[in-house]
Protein backbone atom coordinates (compact mmCIF):
# COMPACT_ATOMS: atom_id res chain seq x y z
CA UNK A 1 0.00 0.00 0.00
CA UNK A 2 1.32 3.39 -0.51
CA UNK A 3 2.43 5.37 2.22
CA UNK A 4 0.31 8.18 1.48
CA UNK A 5 -2.99 7.98 0.13
CA UNK A 6 -6.73 8.71 0.23
CA UNK A 7 -8.95 6.96 1.93
CA UNK A 8 -10.98 4.18 0.37
CA UNK A 9 -14.86 4.92 -0.43
CA UNK A 10 -15.92 2.21 1.75
CA UNK A 11 -14.19 3.92 4.80
CA UNK A 12 -15.70 7.40 3.78
CA UNK A 13 -19.00 5.44 3.99
CA UNK A 14 -18.01 4.16 7.58
CA UNK A 15 -17.09 8.13 8.70
CA UNK A 16 -20.59 9.23 7.46
CA UNK A 17 -22.49 6.54 9.55
CA UNK A 18 -20.18 7.74 12.43
CA UNK A 19 -20.50 11.57 12.38
CA UNK A 20 -24.02 11.03 11.54
CA UNK A 21 -24.41 8.82 14.95
CA UNK A 22 -22.09 11.39 16.57
CA UNK A 23 -24.54 13.89 15.73
CA UNK A 24 -27.94 12.12 16.38
CA UNK A 25 -25.76 11.70 20.04
CA UNK A 26 -24.96 15.58 20.23
CA UNK A 27 -28.90 16.08 19.50
CA UNK A 28 -30.52 13.94 22.14
CA UNK A 29 -27.10 15.21 24.52
CA UNK A 30 -28.35 18.61 24.15
CA UNK A 31 -32.26 18.08 24.34
CA UNK A 32 -31.28 15.83 27.65
CA UNK A 33 -29.23 19.05 28.98
CA UNK A 34 -31.63 21.35 28.14
CA UNK A 35 -34.77 19.61 29.67
CA UNK A 36 -32.58 18.95 33.25
CA UNK A 37 -31.29 21.80 32.88
CA UNK A 38 -32.69 23.54 36.64
CA UNK A 39 -31.91 19.70 37.81
CA UNK A 40 -28.09 19.02 37.32
CA UNK A 41 -27.66 15.39 36.41
CA UNK A 42 -23.91 14.04 36.58
CA UNK A 43 -24.85 11.45 34.15
CA UNK A 44 -26.15 13.99 31.03
CA UNK A 45 -23.13 16.18 31.92
CA UNK A 46 -20.30 13.21 31.70
CA UNK A 47 -22.51 11.58 28.63
CA UNK A 48 -22.16 15.39 26.82
CA UNK A 49 -18.84 15.55 27.39
CA UNK A 50 -18.08 11.76 25.76
CA UNK A 51 -19.92 13.18 22.89
CA UNK A 52 -17.62 15.94 22.69
CA UNK A 53 -14.21 13.91 22.90
CA UNK A 54 -15.84 11.42 20.60
CA UNK A 55 -16.06 14.04 17.92
CA UNK A 56 -12.69 15.27 18.38
CA UNK A 57 -11.31 11.74 18.48
CA UNK A 58 -13.23 10.85 15.24
CA UNK A 59 -11.58 13.76 13.17
CA UNK A 60 -8.23 13.19 14.27
CA UNK A 61 -8.91 9.39 13.17
CA UNK A 62 -9.89 10.44 9.98
CA UNK A 63 -7.32 12.82 8.99
CA UNK A 64 -4.61 10.54 10.21
CA UNK A 65 -6.31 7.84 8.50
CA UNK A 66 -6.16 9.65 4.84
CA UNK A 67 -2.83 9.72 5.14
CA UNK A 68 -2.43 5.70 5.26
CA UNK A 69 0.30 3.97 6.64
CA UNK A 70 2.48 6.93 7.62
CA UNK A 71 -0.77 8.83 9.29
CA UNK A 72 -1.73 5.44 11.18
CA UNK A 73 1.54 5.17 12.37
CA UNK A 74 2.28 8.77 13.66
CA UNK A 75 -1.10 8.17 15.32
CA UNK A 76 -0.66 5.58 17.10
CA UNK A 77 3.15 6.55 17.93
CA UNK A 78 1.91 9.88 19.86
CA UNK A 79 -1.08 7.46 21.50
CA UNK A 80 1.32 5.03 22.50
CA UNK A 81 3.70 7.42 23.83
CA UNK A 82 0.67 9.19 26.09
CA UNK A 83 -0.51 5.77 27.13
CA UNK A 84 3.48 4.93 28.44
CA UNK A 85 3.77 8.56 30.21
CA UNK A 86 0.46 7.48 32.15
CA UNK A 87 1.71 4.10 32.96
CA UNK A 88 4.97 5.26 34.04
CA UNK A 89 4.11 8.24 35.96
CA UNK A 90 2.73 5.52 38.59
CA UNK A 91 5.52 2.71 37.82
CA UNK A 92 8.08 5.30 38.40
CA UNK A 93 9.02 5.12 42.53
CA UNK A 94 12.50 5.19 42.45
CA UNK A 95 15.22 7.24 40.94
CA UNK A 96 17.25 4.33 39.77
CA UNK A 97 14.71 3.54 37.34
CA UNK A 98 15.11 6.72 35.72
CA UNK A 99 17.36 5.19 32.56
CA UNK A 100 14.82 1.70 32.56
CA UNK A 101 12.26 4.03 31.98
CA UNK A 102 14.23 6.45 29.68
CA UNK A 103 15.06 3.47 27.32
CA UNK A 104 11.42 2.86 26.66
CA UNK A 105 11.19 6.66 25.72
CA UNK A 106 13.43 7.44 24.12
CA UNK A 107 14.70 3.89 22.23
CA UNK A 108 12.06 1.11 22.21
CA UNK A 109 9.01 3.45 21.49
CA UNK A 110 10.41 4.85 18.50
CA UNK A 111 12.26 1.44 17.18
CA UNK A 112 8.92 -0.23 17.83
CA UNK A 113 7.16 2.52 15.02
CA UNK A 114 10.04 2.33 12.94
CA UNK A 115 10.32 -1.19 12.52
CA UNK A 116 6.08 -1.25 11.79
CA UNK A 117 6.68 1.93 9.64
CA UNK A 118 9.21 0.10 7.17
CA UNK A 119 7.53 -3.12 7.46
CA UNK A 120 9.95 -4.95 9.18
CA UNK A 121 7.69 -8.16 10.48
CA UNK A 122 10.46 -9.94 12.58
CA UNK A 123 11.91 -6.81 14.70
CA UNK A 124 8.56 -5.71 15.04
CA UNK A 125 7.27 -8.60 16.76
CA UNK A 126 10.47 -9.35 19.16
CA UNK A 127 11.77 -5.82 19.81
CA UNK A 128 9.74 -5.68 22.93
CA UNK A 129 8.86 -9.21 24.07
CA UNK A 130 12.79 -10.98 23.46
CA UNK A 131 14.70 -8.29 23.40
CA UNK A 132 13.58 -5.17 25.44
CA UNK A 133 12.53 -8.65 28.43
CA UNK A 134 16.28 -9.36 28.15
CA UNK A 135 18.03 -5.51 28.23
CA UNK A 136 15.58 -3.35 30.63
CA UNK A 137 16.42 -5.62 33.37
CA UNK A 138 20.23 -5.39 32.67
CA UNK A 139 19.78 -1.71 32.17
CA UNK A 140 17.74 -1.61 35.94
CA UNK A 141 20.58 -3.85 37.44
CA UNK A 142 23.38 -1.10 36.44
CA UNK A 143 21.86 1.02 38.98
CA UNK A 144 22.90 -1.43 41.96
CA UNK A 145 19.37 -1.04 43.86
CA UNK A 146 18.13 -4.12 44.36
CA UNK A 147 14.95 -3.07 46.62
CA UNK A 148 11.70 -4.64 45.00
CA UNK A 149 13.89 -5.71 41.97
CA UNK A 150 11.54 -7.67 40.22
CA UNK A 151 8.73 -5.62 40.82
CA UNK A 152 9.80 -2.96 39.28
CA UNK A 153 10.70 -4.68 36.57
CA UNK A 154 8.13 -6.17 35.57
CA UNK A 155 6.26 -3.07 36.16
CA UNK A 156 8.10 -1.06 33.57
CA UNK A 157 8.20 -3.92 31.37
CA UNK A 158 4.74 -4.33 31.23
CA UNK A 159 4.15 -0.68 30.59
CA UNK A 160 6.26 -1.35 27.54
CA UNK A 161 3.94 -4.31 26.43
CA UNK A 162 0.91 -2.94 26.61
CA UNK A 163 1.67 0.44 25.53
CA UNK A 164 4.18 0.05 22.84
CA UNK A 165 3.77 -3.49 21.74
CA UNK A 166 0.05 -4.02 21.81
CA UNK A 167 -0.98 -0.45 20.28
CA UNK A 168 1.59 -0.94 17.91
CA UNK A 169 -0.57 -3.90 16.22
CA UNK A 170 -3.04 -1.41 15.15
CA UNK A 171 -0.62 0.43 12.44
CA UNK A 172 0.67 -2.78 12.05
CA UNK A 173 -2.26 -4.02 10.23
CA UNK A 174 -1.06 -1.96 7.39
CA UNK A 175 1.62 -3.85 6.35
CA UNK A 176 -0.11 -7.39 5.99
CA UNK A 177 0.08 -8.59 2.27
CA UNK A 178 -3.75 -9.69 1.71
CA UNK A 179 -4.63 -11.25 -1.61
CA UNK A 180 -7.56 -9.00 -3.53
CA UNK A 181 -7.23 -6.26 -0.88
CA UNK A 182 -4.58 -4.94 -1.49
CA UNK A 183 -4.80 -0.81 -1.01
CA UNK A 184 -7.51 -1.10 1.18
CA UNK A 185 -5.62 -2.63 4.81
CA UNK A 186 -6.47 0.31 6.36
CA UNK A 187 -10.20 -0.34 6.58
CA UNK A 188 -9.19 -3.03 8.90
CA UNK A 189 -8.02 -0.65 11.54
CA UNK A 190 -11.46 0.66 10.98
CA UNK A 191 -13.11 -2.36 11.17
CA UNK A 192 -11.83 -3.03 14.67
CA UNK A 193 -11.75 -0.02 16.37
CA UNK A 194 -15.23 -0.03 15.25
CA UNK A 195 -16.33 -2.59 17.11
CA UNK A 196 -14.02 -2.33 19.73
CA UNK A 197 -15.36 1.04 20.68
CA UNK A 198 -18.64 0.31 19.54
CA UNK A 199 -18.74 -2.11 22.24
CA UNK A 200 -17.71 0.06 24.92
CA UNK A 201 -20.03 2.59 24.62
CA UNK A 202 -22.57 -0.29 24.12
CA UNK A 203 -21.28 -1.27 27.89
CA UNK A 204 -21.52 2.12 28.91
CA UNK A 205 -24.67 3.03 27.84
CA UNK A 206 -27.06 0.08 28.39
CA UNK A 207 -25.31 -0.32 31.91
CA UNK A 208 -27.14 2.19 32.83
CA UNK A 209 -30.19 1.56 30.77
CA UNK A 210 -30.67 -1.59 32.11
CA UNK A 211 -29.29 -1.70 35.56
CA UNK A 212 -28.63 -4.31 37.06
CA UNK A 213 -25.77 -6.28 38.30
CA UNK A 214 -22.35 -5.07 38.04
CA UNK A 215 -20.06 -7.96 35.93
CA UNK A 216 -17.21 -7.03 38.38
CA UNK A 217 -18.25 -5.19 41.20
CA UNK A 218 -14.70 -4.55 43.25
CA UNK A 219 -13.51 -3.69 39.65
CA UNK A 220 -16.12 -2.31 37.51
CA UNK A 221 -18.72 -1.31 39.34
CA UNK A 222 -20.25 0.99 36.82
CA UNK A 223 -20.76 -1.75 34.13
CA UNK A 224 -23.35 -4.66 34.69
CA UNK A 225 -24.27 -7.91 33.18
CA UNK A 226 -26.67 -7.06 31.49
CA UNK A 227 -25.04 -4.12 29.97
CA UNK A 228 -21.76 -6.34 28.76
CA UNK A 229 -24.31 -9.42 26.89
CA UNK A 230 -26.40 -6.19 25.16
CA UNK A 231 -22.77 -4.71 24.52
CA UNK A 232 -21.45 -8.60 22.85
CA UNK A 233 -24.42 -9.10 21.16
CA UNK A 234 -24.92 -5.22 19.08
CA UNK A 235 -20.98 -5.00 18.78
CA UNK A 236 -21.39 -8.58 17.48
CA UNK A 237 -23.73 -7.50 14.94
CA UNK A 238 -22.20 -4.49 13.76
CA UNK A 239 -18.88 -6.31 12.96
CA UNK A 240 -21.38 -8.87 10.66
CA UNK A 241 -22.70 -5.60 9.19
CA UNK A 242 -19.28 -4.54 8.27
CA UNK A 243 -17.93 -7.55 6.17
CA UNK A 244 -17.81 -5.66 3.50
CA UNK A 245 -15.33 -3.41 4.17
CA UNK A 246 -13.47 -6.78 5.12
CA UNK A 247 -11.45 -9.76 3.45
CA UNK A 248 -14.14 -11.84 5.61
CA UNK A 249 -17.40 -13.41 5.37
CA UNK A 250 -20.77 -12.34 7.50
CA UNK A 251 -20.27 -14.94 9.68
CA UNK A 252 -16.51 -14.65 9.65
CA UNK A 253 -16.59 -10.84 10.28
CA UNK A 254 -19.59 -11.76 13.17
CA UNK A 255 -17.15 -14.35 15.21
CA UNK A 256 -14.27 -12.03 14.69
CA UNK A 257 -16.47 -9.09 16.47
CA UNK A 258 -17.32 -11.29 19.15
CA UNK A 259 -13.66 -12.26 19.78
CA UNK A 260 -12.78 -8.64 19.74
CA UNK A 261 -15.77 -7.23 21.79
CA UNK A 262 -14.48 -10.21 24.63
CA UNK A 263 -11.11 -8.96 24.11
CA UNK A 264 -11.97 -5.21 24.65
CA UNK A 265 -13.65 -6.46 27.96
CA UNK A 266 -11.08 -8.23 29.08
CA UNK A 267 -8.71 -5.29 28.62
CA UNK A 268 -10.83 -3.18 30.34
CA UNK A 269 -10.95 -5.40 32.96
CA UNK A 270 -7.17 -6.18 33.78
CA UNK A 271 -6.23 -2.37 33.68
CA UNK A 272 -8.71 -1.85 35.42
CA UNK A 273 -7.36 -4.15 38.14
CA UNK A 274 -4.11 -2.38 37.50
CA UNK A 275 -5.40 0.93 38.21
CA UNK A 276 -6.80 -0.39 41.57
CA UNK A 277 -3.46 -1.65 42.47
CA UNK A 278 -2.17 1.81 41.84
CA UNK A 279 -5.01 3.39 44.07
CA UNK A 280 -6.61 5.33 41.24
CA UNK A 281 -9.93 5.43 39.15
CA UNK A 282 -8.61 7.23 36.00
CA UNK A 283 -5.10 7.19 34.69
CA UNK A 284 -5.45 11.22 33.81
CA UNK A 285 -8.08 13.85 32.69
CA UNK A 286 -6.46 14.23 29.43
CA UNK A 287 -9.95 12.99 27.80
CA UNK A 288 -12.53 14.93 28.76
CA UNK A 289 -15.41 12.65 29.97
CA UNK A 290 -13.27 9.36 29.36
CA UNK A 291 -10.15 10.05 31.63
CA UNK A 292 -6.82 8.92 30.23
CA UNK A 293 -5.20 7.60 27.17
CA UNK A 294 -5.48 4.59 28.46
CA UNK A 295 -8.84 4.58 30.15
CA UNK A 296 -10.01 4.81 26.26
CA UNK A 297 -7.77 2.29 24.39
CA UNK A 298 -7.09 -0.50 27.20
CA UNK A 299 -9.72 -2.28 24.98
CA UNK A 300 -7.62 -2.22 21.65
CA UNK A 301 -4.33 -2.96 23.79
CA UNK A 302 -5.87 -6.77 24.19
CA UNK A 303 -7.93 -6.80 21.06
CA UNK A 304 -5.40 -5.43 18.58
CA UNK A 305 -2.49 -7.80 19.04
CA UNK A 306 -4.77 -10.80 18.71
CA UNK A 307 -6.65 -9.63 15.82
CA UNK A 308 -4.13 -9.10 13.92
CA UNK A 309 -2.92 -12.57 13.97
CA UNK A 310 -5.90 -14.15 13.30
CA UNK A 311 -5.79 -12.12 10.00
CA UNK A 312 -2.30 -12.58 9.13
CA UNK A 313 -2.61 -16.21 9.89
CA UNK A 314 -5.73 -17.28 8.06
CA UNK A 315 -5.77 -13.88 5.39
CA UNK A 316 -2.39 -13.90 3.80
Amino acid sequence: MNSISMLPVQAGFVFVGIFAGLLVASLIGQFLSRRYEHQPHPTINELNARISSWWVMTIVLLFAFWFGHIGATLLFLAISFAALREFMTLAYRRRSDHNVIAACFYILLPLQYYFVLINWYGMFGALIPVYAFLILPIIASLSGDTSNFIERAAKIQWGAMISIFCLSHVPALMILPIAGFEDRNILLLIFMIAVVQINDVFQYLFSRLLKGKPIFADLLSHKTLRGSIVALVGSTLLAACLYRITPFSTVQAALIGAILSLLGMSGNIVMAAIKRSFGIQTWSRLIRGHGGMLDRVDSICFAAPVFFHIVNYYWT
